[in-house]
């Protein structure tokens, strides 16, 4: 059945993809963006901002299900543009809301993690029909820890702390078929297929690149640093993903 469904963020790494599985699979599209409309855009746009609330209530109207994909580092800045947008879907009704999560957000003390915590919070308390998903981090991540390190003449990588990967393509997937689905609460999280330590990453991006340069470890102090070590972020019983690094490596450097 075809459905009207927006998505907060369809300019970014994520929102963009889903955008793009969801118009693939029949639905009408509507997207959430702070930018205007590119020329010949397939989507309905909505030009909006949910950190000042401008065009957001247009933006909900009369659609069935919200997949909500915005983020930001700034401080406290994703409760604040959640609770903008529970707000707005609360006027407009009940459309389902979809929510992007990262895994190991309750155990990672992460200024940024605590915001995404705290909106997590307010919609299991917002009374509407919804589901969240949490993932590991994506391969693009990965890739700009070592990318923006690229006028060095060494690449510093963290000491003893792995991570998981999951390609963006198959979160995307993941979220097209929950924003269509009954709302499920919290479902299974989602890791990549393999766990491995930094280091490892930066080594395979470099070597994509044809960069030669020494990958020089470096200790995270703090709380943050052993949650990481520790593997708090981490969700091995949950390896669904199958698109390696190697993999994505390939795909974006070959």
């Amino acid at each position: 059945m075809t459905e009207s469904i927006l998505v907060t963020g369809a300019t970014g790494t994520l929102g963009r993809v889903v955008a793009e599985r969801l118009l693939a699979g029949g639905h009408r599209v509507n997207v959430l963006s702070r930018r205007s409309a590119p020329s010949g855009t397939p989507y309905r746009w909505h030009t909006g901002d949910l950190h000042t609330g401008a065009g957001v209530d247009a933006a909900v109207a009369g659609v069935n299900a919200i997949v909500h994909c915005a983020t930001t580092m700034r401080r406290g800045g994703d409760e604040a543009a959640t609770r903008r947008l529970v707000d707005a879907v609360r006027r407009s009704g009940s459309p389902r809301l979809v929510y992007i999560s990262i895994v190991g957000i309750d155990r990672v003390p992460f200024r940024y993690y605590r915001a995404k915590l705290a909106a997590e919070r307010l919609i299991e308390e917002s009374g509407l029909p919804w589901t969240i998903l949490r993932t590991t981090q994506f391969h693009d991540l990965i890739v700009a820890f070592s990318a923006v390190q690229r006028r060095l003449p060494v690449t510093f990588a963290l000491r003893r702390v792995r991570f998981q990967p999951i390609d963006v393509r198959e979160v995307a997937d993941r979220l097209a078929t929950l924003a269509v689905d009954e709302p499920a609460g919290r479902v299974a999280d989602m890791g990549g297929p393999e766990v491995r330590e930094e280091r490892e990453f930066a080594r395979l991006y470099l070597r994509a690149v044809g960069r030669r340069r020494p990958v020089v470890p470096v200790r995270l102090p703090g709380g943050l640093g052993r949650a990481y070590r520790d593997g708090a972020h981490l969700t091995p019983e949950h390896a669904v993903g199958t698109i390696t690094f190697e993999e994505f490596l390939r795909s974006r450097y070959s």
